[in-house]
């Protein structure tokens, strides 16, 4: 069992300016079609973003409090086995507890907001 209190969700700055407005946030096309919210651990991120945002600009990137998602988390097995955090609900602003500008560091990491 995971025991992570926080995990990440990358995604543009105007999706980010409608989750603000609205609340919540329903997800990209991607999670849509998949049927719940992609999410990446710390260690995940990045490989995260190389493979779904490659070239993109104007990205944000979300801390959430998994502890606020209550049973629409799930933990499941996806790229390589690992497992990967899946919010089967809309994303609540509630559950944001830091944001950024997404940014890499000198070596290529991503840069993760602070909680």
């Amino acid at each position: 069992m995971r025991t992570d209190h926080i995990a990440y969700k990358i995604m543009t700055s105007a999706d980010f300016r409608q989750m603000q407005q609205r609340g919540q946030y329903a997800g990209s096309d991607a999670d849509i079609a998949d049927g719940f919210i992609h999410l990446s651990t710390a260690g995940q991120i990045s490989a995260t973003l190389d493979k779904h945002y490659p070239d993109q600009s104007h990205l944000v990137i979300l801390a959430i409090n998994l502890s606020v998602c209550g049973a629409a988390l799930r933990w499941e097995p996806s790229r390589g086995d690992d497992l990967f955090p899946h919010i089967y609900a809309a994303l609540s602003i509630d559950a944001v507890a830091a944001h950024g500008t997404l940014c890499r560091a000198a070596d290529g990491a991503v840069m993760l907001p602070t909680p």
